[in-house]
């Protein structure tokens, strides 16, 4: 049966692709100005990546519970308008005299900035979701969701690389901060159903009702243990990409941008064919192949220390792309539907703090293993870190959650 989705959700999902391109456009801009303007190593990506994603774990529970507590409409506006101040600011630290000594400093503290939004739009997208869509629905609007996402992960890498090459990179801050003042006036437009708020409690009281949630939860606990180390891992193997790109594969700055955007290819086309997959095999099944698939994609990225190839990185991050997005769509359409819909912020926030929360300890395990061992200790510490996490869901029990999983909360 099609379901056409309404309007509102449609204002979500547009918005979404220009907040998440806007992200894009920084992430890829910021490590390669540090690169090839900074001189920075593996050390120092892996320390301003950590930095920039200090937020995950630090404001994701607080942001989950404003989430359930407040409109999430106002809440994502009110942080895309820090994210779009924090790249105008970025702009000035370029542009400033004593640049060469505090770029990254500077860098590193405005990415903190406007990473907020990111988490923002994470915890409270979710959970609004199922209030724009039917319950029947939810799928095809998470894959909107995340095709989006998709296709800034692909187009985002690739022209921050263009600009840093041809015009420097003020263009890609200028580039992004428009794109993120067209996500605030499409959530300024975006109407949010009313609901009746809950009775204020303690906030410790009500987090610790999410996690435990999560944590007692027969198929929700894997997942979330799942992703906390695959993030730990990619943001290991992130830490040494960019400087093993330049060095050992002999990439410019827009090839390194071209290289990342087969990571957004590939997501697209997860995106696309997650729908065939999960007509084709049980919710457990489809699950699992984000993790195994993320195996195949570290073991060619770590050929190219044998073999230093532009081909096999792309492929490698074409596969990270792909296999994950069916991961992404297929357990946040399960999360959805066995979580009570009062307390879809506080759930979303935990996998968020755990899983994109561990973004920080990968990339400082990144900067440490490339102290110690440099590029090629990364990629290799990475490798293990996703044989480890398809492991994990390889043991969870996922084949008990049948196709009307939505319906049902074991625990």
């Amino acid at each position: 049966m099609s379901f056409t989705l309404p309007r509102p959700f449609l204002h979500l999902a547009h918005a979404n692709l220009a907040a998440q391109s806007a992200e894009q456009l920084g992430l890829a801009a910021v490590p390669l100005v540090a690169v090839m303007a900074y001189g920075a190593g593996a050390t120092e990506t892996g320390l301003l990546a950590a930095v920039q994603t200090l937020p995950f774990l630090l404001l994701a529970m607080p942001l989950g519970l404003l989430a359930d507590r407040m409109p999430r409409q106002r809440l994502m506006l009110s942080a895309e308008v820090l994210r779009a101040l924090s790249l105008l600011l970025m702009l000035a630290v370029l542009a400033a005299p004593w640049s060469a000594r505090m770029g990254i400093a500077g860098m590193a503290l405005l990415g903190f900035i406007g990473a907020i939004g990111t988490v923002a739009f994470s915890v409270a997208a979710p959970a609004l979701v199922p209030e724009l869509v039917p319950r029947e629905a939810l799928a095809r609007a998470n894959g909107r969701i995340e095709l989006a996402r998709s296709a800034a992960f692909a187009a985002g890498p690739a022209v921050a690389g263009a600009l840093v090459a041809w015009t420097g990179a003020g263009a890609a801050f200028v580039l992004a901060a428009a794109l993120s003042a067209a996500a605030v006036a499409l959530l300024w437009k975006l109407p949010e159903p009313a609901r009746r708020m809950p009775a204020a409690r303690h906030p410790w009281t009500e987090l610790r009702e999410g996690a435990r949630f999560v944590l007692r939860h027969a198929w929700l606990r894997p997942m979330l243990l799942t992703g906390a180390i695959f993030n730990i891992a990619w943001f290991v193997l992130q830490a040494g990409y960019v400087p093993h790109a330049v060095r050992a594969l002999g990439l410019g700055a827009q090839g390194v941008g071209l290289t990342l955007a087969m990571y957004g290819a590939g997501m697209v086309a997860g995106a696309l064919l997650t729908p065939r997959i999960a007509a084709r095999t049980s919710p457990g099944r489809a699950i699992r192949v984000g993790p195994f698939s993320a195996v195949l994609a570290a073991v060619l990225m770590a050929s190219t220390l044998q073999w230093p190839s532009a081909g096999l990185a792309a492929l490698s991050l074409f596969v990270f792309g792909a296999g994950p997005m069916v991961w992404t769509i297929s357990s946040t359409t399960l999360r959805q539907g066995v979580t009570p819909a009062g307390m879809l912020g506080r759930v979303s926030a935990v996998f968020l703090t755990v899983n994109a929360g561990a973004r920080p300890v990968g990339a400082a395990l990144g900067a440490g293993a490339g102290a110690l061992w440099g590029e090629a200790g990364c990629l290799l510490l990475a490798l293990a870190g996703f044989v480890l996490q398809a492991a994990v869901i390889a043991l969870a029990k996922l084949d008990a959650a049948p196709s009307d999983a939505a319906l049902r909360s074991p625990t």
